[in-house]
């Protein structure tokens, strides 16, 4: 008796424990695991792992998280390179996936998970990219002997670089002949140093010998880490090895004009080997529509736009490369202005007879040398003379510049003067710049017309602001800020109008301010600028928080509503309104002296739900806060962390335990119930059911469905909405998946590993590296002496077995662990485990070597999130043979098979297993001296707890 009641009291408090640790709302945690083609996995110091790959291959993180709710994840990057795009963004699933992973994509990467409970959970892995270029190899010659025959009786050094990660080893070879420090006096070899191509060494030849014409080859390595081979470069040292020297048949400048078809040969000239040819331009990339063919550039249709240094670069790797270059030059003319001088001896600034007036006419013109400019009178060409003074170009003005000096101003002299550029190459039209001088020209004045300024806008309008200018010519109006640092509408710091008018379209509250105008220099007169200012003054509506808001209230209680005001121009905010749809609750003016009104319905029923706005307004218009009232209940949140079927020993259905938790369950009325929808995947119908609520739902309480009668093996969604007085809540959606359990007959299981699938069994993705499938006929030729099977269990070389290889870069105590399929239990009596069925597991293992470590077996049942302790354990030393292993297992449940094998302290330490058997019932004939474990003795007082208590409950039936 007393037995039964400390059975009772035991299997109470596993119950309440339990129920503690069920799905109620807790915290994120998080864990990275990898798939893919990882070179190695290793634990840093601050549990910082590093997780190294190849370049080229599959990067595959997998963001492992509990918690409830399901929390949300997102993937991050640092310390990459700038180029990687993938810094400036996230990704927000839980596998991070990226093909064919380039060096530059290395870095520490980032899983945060966050469900809104407590701190966010945040892993990082750091990824290490490893690959190996092909090496390269320069030779030079001693300095102060290029003039001398090249090689002969010289010192000759030959450089290796190769880009690589890890850093690379190099060794040279002479032929067939390895080449070492102090084999040979003619050789010296330099340790590598590091230079901006990378880690380099070098190999020096001192005073040429007639042997050291010869093949010489680099090879760079990185010790096969990672897979990466060994990569080699062979240079062929003569007699005749010579720098690059080339030879451009081209004329510097090149002077074209647009659209002509521009040819660039470059030919070498010497160079042994034969040297390569590129070119290049000033910004390293050549035109799209460029054509090179051996050493000729061609341009089809050159513009302005591909004018620049354009270079032919040799290079064979000897000496430094040989560089020639020309410049195109693609000839333009744009942008005529003129100006009229005033004689600067009198302080009035209007055109009189009798006086000095100078002309000047400005182009842009390339090249600027092959400008020329002419001058004609009405119509007629003009010459320079003691009274018109023509000047080409003025050293005091910009280039492209002539002048015009009319000295003492008569009344002949008024008309019409033509400023007329050209170039000397032609093909390019000419550029004509009329002046009219006459009696009624005069220079400019600029006012703001009345009323103009302030100019009162509102934002999103139109407005143009405005500059008289008179004068004769009419020079060109420049607009600006008149705060230097602005910039004006379309981004510039300055714009120009010809009308003295700036129109800005869809104007905004930013262009509030002054805006200067004033008269420019060039197509008018050069006199000290005439300027004006105008006022700008945008209004807009008040912006108010929030825009949009819903707020979840039940019946019987107040809800405060409160809109706040953040800006506005004029910043008085004249009224405000109140409204339920259309219906107007309450208007009045608005404080002054506060920033925000508030509308409080102090007792909610169902005519209150709806969307009440709150319109702020002022002279510019209306702000519009807008809440949403609503009684409607939050979202169920499944609970993702239960397994997914419960099996059924019936051969065409199964069921699904359905758990979730309520969001905010005291927000809105209680929850009366939920209405269940469950269609099959493809199909358009739903079946729904309702499921009462008793009760209140307390803040994450657990609350399960059994859904029945599934048909295998299809998938379903599943809907579930919670119902309260105000109705139907919003609604959740998962999908339920069926996924077959492996359940071969267990008299007949039998596993030798010698087929590929190797019967179902998986690595499990969580452990520290995998078991290998091999035979001793296919062993890898850097198999480890005095350690492992010579043989499968059978004795034969063609067998196959499973074994974990523990060179490096294994370290002491990493697991391996493979898994089994799922094995199905299926007690007569569904409701009872009273006689839990029991099955024999046997297995025969090899374990020789002087650092072998352990071997484990452990049961791993459905529904459990870890297993016990191992239900068979052995470690060290076994002796170079096959050893069979048995054990009694008593599952409950579905069940699965885990060997672990963990590495011992040193390289000679691997384990073999072969011929896994389950068979039905206990084993009869164990292995003797054997130090297999016994489930403990409190694992069997448990189960007869558990088997008394239920036969209790059966018989109070």
């Amino acid at each position: 008796m007393d037995l039964i009641i400390t059975c009772v009291f035991g299997l109470l408090a596993l119950i309440v424990e339990g129920i503690r640790c069920q799905g109620v709302y807790a915290p994120p945690t998080v864990r990275i695991i990898h798939s893919g083609h990882a070179c190695n996995v290793e634990e840093e110091r601050h549990t910082e792992r590093v997780y190294t790959i190849r370049e080229g291959e599959t990067l595959e993180l997998t963001c492992l998280v509990t918690g409830h709710p399901r929390p949300q994840i997102r993937w991050t990057k640092t310390a990459g390179s700038v180029s990687d795009r993938f810094q400036d963004s996230s990704v927000f699933n839980e596998t991070l996936h990226i093909a064919k992973i380039l060096r530059t994509q290395g870095g520490r990467y980032y899983c945060k998970a966050e469900n809104g409970l407590g701190s966010p959970a945040i892993k990082s892995i750091r990824v290490d990219v490893y690959y190996l270029d092909d090496p390269v190899v320069t030779v030079h010659q001693s300095i102060g002997e290029a003039k001398e025959q090249f090689y002969y009786e010289r010192t000759v050094f030959l450089r290796c670089v190769a880009n690589s990660n890890p850093p690379v080893r190099y060794s040279w070879h002479r032929g067939r002949e390895v080449l070492t420090q102090g084999s040979d006096k003619g050789v010296e070899i330099y340790e590598p140093f590091f230079t901006q191509q990378g880690e380099t060494k070098i190999l020096k030849l001192k005073n040429l010998r007639p042997q050291d014409y010869a093949n010489y080859s680099c090879i760079a390595s990185v010790r096969n880490v990672c897979g990466i081979p060994d990569r080699s470069v062979i240079f062929r040292l003569t007699n005749k090895t010579a720098s690059p020297s080339i030879k451009l048949l081209v004329e510097d400048p090149i002077v074209v004009n647009p659209g002509q078809t521009v040819s660039l040969v470059c030919i070498t000239t010497g160079g042994e080997p034969p040297p390569i040819l590129t070119w290049l331009t000033s910004n390293d990339s050549l035109p799209q529509r460029s054509v090179v063919k051996g050493g000729t550039l061609t341009l089809p249709a050159i513009s302005s736009d591909e004018a620049g240094v354009y270079s032919c670069v040799a290079s064979n790797n000897v000496g430094n490369p040989a560089k020639k270059s020309t410049t195109i030059v693609v000839r333009a003319l744009k942008k005529g202005r003129f100006w009229i001088t005033p004689d600067p001896y009198h302080n009035d600034d209007n055109i009189q007879i009798g006086r000095e007036v100078k002309i000047s006419c400005q182009v842009e013109a390339t090249p600027p040398e092959e400008l020329t400019f002419s001058w004609l009178k009405n119509g007629r060409g003009l010459r320079s003379s003691e009274r018109m003074v023509i000047t080409q170009t003025d050293p005091d003005i910009s280039p492209g510049t002539t002048n015009l000096d009319i000295i003492d101003l008569k009344f002949t002299d008024f008309g019409t003067y033509t400023c007329v550029a050209a170039l000397k190459g032609g093909g390019i039209p000419e550029i004509s710049i009329d002046v009219n001088i006459s009696s009624t020209t005069v220079p400019p004045n600029l006012t703001v017309p009345r009323g103009k300024s302030p100019l009162v806008t509102r934002e999103g309008d139109t407005v143009e602001l405005e500059c008289l200018v008179s004068g004769k010519p009419k020079p060109i109006i420049l607009w600006s800020r008149a705060d230097k640092e602005a910039p004006m509408p379309d981004g510039s710091m300055q714009m120009e109008s010809y009308d003295g008018v700036l129109r800005i379209v869809n104007v905004s509250r930013e262009m509030t301010g002054s805006y200067r105008c004033q008269t420019s220099q060039y197509n008018g007169f050069n006199v000290k600028p005439r300027e004006a200012v105008v006022e700008l003054i945008v209004q807009y509506p008040p912006t108010v928080e929030p825009v949009q808001t819903e707020m979840r209230q039940g019946l019987g209680r107040p809800v405060v509503m409160t809109c706040r005001v953040l800006r506005a121009h004029p910043s008085r905010v004249l009224r405000y309104e109140w409204f339920l749809s259309n219906k107007l609750l309450h208007a009045g003016a608005f404080d002054a002296q506060r920033d925000e009104t508030e509308y409080t319905i102090h007792n909610l029923n169902r005519d209150g739900w709806g969307e009440y706005t709150c319109n702020v307004i002022n002279e510019a218009g209306a702000g519009k806060c807008t809440f949403h009232v609503t009684g409607k209940a939050y979202s169920p949140e499944f609970y993702y962390d239960t397994y997914s079927p419960l099996w059924q020993n019936r051969p065409r259905v199964y069921s699904f335990k359905l758990q979730w938790t309520q969001m905010n369950p005291n927000a809105v009325d209680r929850i009366v119930a939920y209405r269940l929808g469950i269609r099959q995947m493809g199909l358009q119908r739903w079946w729904e059911q309702e499921i009462p609520v008793d009760g209140n739902i307390n803040k994450g309480e657990l609350m399960t469905h059994n859904l029945t009668e599934l048909i295998k093996p299809e998938s379903y969604e599943v809907r579930l909405t919670p119902i309260t007085r105000f109705g139907e809540g919003d609604s959740t959606i998962r999908i339920v998946t069926y996924s077959a359990p492996i359940n071969p007959h267990l008299r007949e299981f039998h596993c030798s590993f010698e087929e590929e699938p190797i019967c179902m069994f998986i690595q499990d993705k969580n452990d520290d590296f995998d078991w290998t499938r091999h035979s001793a006929a296919t062993r890898d030729t850097k198999y480890t002496p005095n350690t492992g099977p010579s043989g499968d269990r059978s004795g034969s070389k063609q067998g196959f077995y499973m074994y974990i290889e523990t060179s490096r870069p294994r370290k002491e105590g990493d697991q391996a662990r493979l898994i089994s399929p799922f094995f199905n239990v299926a007690p007569k009596n569904p409701y009872s485990i009273t006689n839990p069925p029991a099955y024999c597991l046997g297995f025969f293992y090899h374990m020789y070597g002087k650092h072998i470590g352990t071997l484990n077996a452990f049961l791993k049942q459905k529904g459990q999130t870890t297993s016990e302790g191992p239900v068979w354990s052995l470690g060290g030393n076994q002796g170079d043979r096959w050893k069979q292993a048995k054990v009694s297992i008593h599952p409950t449940s579905s069940f699965q098979i885990v060997l672990e094998g963990v590495r011992g302290p040193g390289i000679e330490g691997d384990i073999a297993i072969d011929d896994i058997t389950l068979e039905e019932g206990e084993c009869r004939d164990p292995p003797p001296n054997l130090s297999a474990k016994a489930l403990p003795t409190s694992s069997h007082i448990w189960l007869l707890c558990v088997t008394l208590v239920l036969t209790l409950l059966e018989g109070q039936r």
